[in-house]
């Protein structure tokens, strides 16, 4: 099985990837995920794109199709994949295109997750972040216990640079005028899905197999259906 989801900043894209995931057995590939472990471990990479993420603007396409073709390198990905943040842009999908094309592969389904623009806001700008173990939290929707004090470790909460409402608004910008235009390039081909990401992550992912048509195996997803 091999996935694409695709959707703006804050529409749940990476707990449904988590989700898919665990159901069908094949790796989370995530574009911001490998971006930001470069950045925490200072890499040549990572120095490169450390304030191009702080901005909330888009990192070069061939330096993140690289990234990804190395993680789909990896044995766990020989199976399939879902890709969770990428391609975030026509150029990136073409780009991804010819690769797999050179692999012999080609991708299954595109999942478009769909949340008003409002709603986006509103997710990510409250969201904060323990500084020691990672654990998240949303000031409007799922608060902590105790303001500003991680309920697992006890550690700091902070708001991540690229998580203030000027950035989001911005990304939200960014993914109006570079990826909702994929949109049309997936449905082209005939594997676009568009998904309501309204409700409960169960409500997302029950929809989100359902438009996977039985590539999500039985005996894994056959409960969420």
């Amino acid at each position: 099985m091999r996935v694409i989801l695709l959707g703006p900043p804050g529409a749940g894209k990476g707990t449904q990837a988590r989700m898919l995931s665990d159901l069908a057995g094949v790796p989370q590939v995530a574009s911001g995920d490998l971006l930001r472990a470069a950045v925490q471990k200072k890499t040549p990479l990572g120095r490169e794109v450390a304030d191009i993420l702080a901005r909330g603007d888009l990192v070069g396409d061939e330096t993140v199709v690289k990234l990804i073709e190395d993680r789909l390198d990896g044995p766990d990905a020989a199976r399939g994949f879902i890709l969770d943040g990428f391609p975030r842009s026509v150029p990136q999908a073409e780009l991804l295109d010819g690769m797999l094309t050179r692999r012999g592969i080609r991708i299954d389904r595109a999942l478009a997750v769909m949340v008003p623009d409002g709603e986006i806001v509103k997710r990510i700008s409250g969201r904060r972040t323990c500084r020691n173990c990672q654990t998240m939290y949303n000031v409007a929707l799922e608060p902590p216990r105790q303001p500003g004090v991680c309920e697992k470790c006890g550690g700091e909460l902070y708001q991540r640079e690229d998580d203030s409402e000027q950035t989001v608004q911005h990304r939200l910008d960014v993914y109006n005028a570079s990826t909702k235009p994929l949109l049309e390039y997936y449905s082209r081909a005939g594997i676009l899905s568009r998904i309501d990401g309204m409700g409960t992550p169960t409500d997302v992912e029950k929809r989100m197999v359902g438009a996977l048509d039985g590539l999500v195996p039985k005996e894994r997803g056959g409960s969420a259906r």
